[in-house]
């Protein structure tokens, strides 16, 4: 018999999957200098409990993630990582770009141009990775 795994773990891998595991790191050490338990929140609720969840796929919970954080804006450092998380589970680039336009439409051109100034960056931090393997 096979133990079930706990949320946190079951949370901990499903943010290792979708963010990839030196961001998801980067991610819980931050936390971790300042609120372990915010840590513990994020893996086992945001991850486990809602990114878990039946009814959306992984690439359009990352889409969802992308038109969310660019329409409010100054949340540019998340916007990144949830743009390379949206690539680590097979979001296009095409789709990234057209998620991000599509929120000038309700939140205004300003945000989509910000939007579009960290797609550019992330894209081409991931183009450069692709080619030569290095970050």
């Amino acid at each position: 018999m096979t133990a079930t795994p706990s949320r946190y773990e079951r949370g901990k891998a499903l943010m290792d999957r979708i963010l990839g595991p030196e961001d998801a790191s980067t991610v819980l050490d931050g936390f971790n200098a300042i609120s372990p338990d915010f840590g513990n929140y994020v893996v086992e609720a945001g991850f486990a409990d809602i990114y878990g969840r039946d009814g959306l796929s992984l690439p359009e919970r990352q889409l969802l993630n992308i038109a969310i954080l660019t329409a409010l804006g100054g949340a540019e450092p998340q916007l990144a990582l949830h743009m390379r998380a949206a690539l680590n589970v097979g979001v296009s680039p095409t789709q990234i770009i057209e998620s991000v336009i599509h929120t000038a439409l309700y939140a205004g051109h300003p945000r989509a141009v910000n939007g579009l100034r960290v797609a550019s960056e992330v894209l081409a931090q991931a183009q450069h990775v692709s080619e030569d393997g290095s970050r």
